[in-house]
């Protein structure tokens, strides 16, 4: 007897737990689908949901990031953005940068400093790489010619400028002859490692390669003395944050710099940065790529929030933005 009232204990209590499973997974669903239901905002609010600034943003409108359709990308247009507060002491530059030298000394001092007193295009190009390097009229870039740069050149007259960025050299070989056309005596500096970047040759085959090593460096002395501007071209050929650095320590600064180089959020803004602080008063900074989606327009994102952290506004020419130092 007591083992067959034993036995309908078990079976009726297993056919409870078989039903309250059910139970309970449906009263977990509805509890989950209410929360999200309640915690959602409202569609008749009168402010849109607030989505999550990216790293080191502060709250902007989306509109001053990514402007509206009907924003003219070639047209002279301003992009003004504020700040509330942003957090970025860890990321400021803190180098002391020295007193600023005369420009007429820039070139003498740099070719002391960084290839022992003589000139990177002496006696080039070695017996080495002479057969492997082209001569052309025609020199890879991107933007290389847009009005920017005259329209700077013109309005700045520079005794210096300094590019961030040059791969084979077209837009230095283009400020150069807008300034000699112009009657200036202005160095051109030019920060690259000349190393290419990853993936760079699915791009650029035909490039020789030496023992692993492209030959950018080389070809963008041999395109500086194809286009006779070796006396106002002078190639820094080192990464952009390790040249900018000694720019500033040495007292090199420029009346326009240029930045187009990394197109990733911290790659630009450490480029925006360090090139700011070599700006002499009334110098203009300026890059590239304002439009180009890379990096969840990284370029994009650095300049805007370098403009917002220091009170200053966009202007846009072209496929170029443009700052106005203070």
């Amino acid at each position: 007897m007591k083992t067959e009232q034993h036995n309908n204990n078990k079976r009726l209590l297993s056919s409870l737990l078989r039903t309250a499973k059910p139970a309970a997974y449906f009263i977990f669903l509805l509890l989950t689908y209410a929360l999200g239901y309640l915690s959602a905002p409202s569609a008749t609010s009168s402010q849109p949901p607030q989505q999550q600034a990216p790293p080191f943003a502060s709250s902007t409108p989306l509109n001053a990031v990514f402007p509206s359709p009907d924003f003219d990308s070639t047209s002279n247009s301003v992009i003004r953005v504020t700040v509330n507060s942003t957090e970025l002491d860890s990321f400021r530059v803190t180098t002391r940068c020295a007193d600023p030298i005369s420009p007429e000394l820039v070139r003498r001092t740099l070719v002391d400093r960084l290839f022992n007193g003589t000139s990177p295009f002496s006696n080039f190009p070695p017996p080495h790489a002479a057969p492997l390097l082209r001569r052309t009229t025609k020199i890879k870039g991107w933007g290389s010619n847009g009005a920017v740069f005259e329209n700077l050149i013109r309005r700045v007259k520079p005794r210096v400028i300094v590019e961030v960025g040059t791969f084979l050299g077209a837009s230095a070989i283009h400020m150069a002859e807008l300034t000699q056309r112009l009657g200036l005596s202005t160095q051109i500096l030019c920060i690259d490692d000349f190393r290419g970047w990853a993936g760079f040759r699915d791009r650029f085959s035909k490039i020789p390669m030496v023992n692993g090593d492209v030959l950018l460096y080389y070809q963008f002395l041999m395109n500086a003395v194809n286009f006779n501007k070796t006396g106002s071209i002078l190639p820094v050929p080192f990464s952009s944050g390790s040249a900018l650095i000694k720019l500033c320590e040495w007292g090199v600064y420029a009346d326009l710099v240029e930045i187009d180089a990394g197109h990733d959020f911290f790659s630009a803004w450490s480029d925006i940065t360090r090139g700011y602080r070599i700006l002499r008063p009334g110098g203009i900074i300026f890059g590239h790529d304002y439009f180009t989606a890379a990096d969840n327009r990284g370029v994009r994102r650095a300049v805007d929030l370098f403009a917002k952290v220091n009170g200053l506004k966009i202007k846009i020419d072209g496929q170029h933005w443009v700052l106005y130092s203070t």
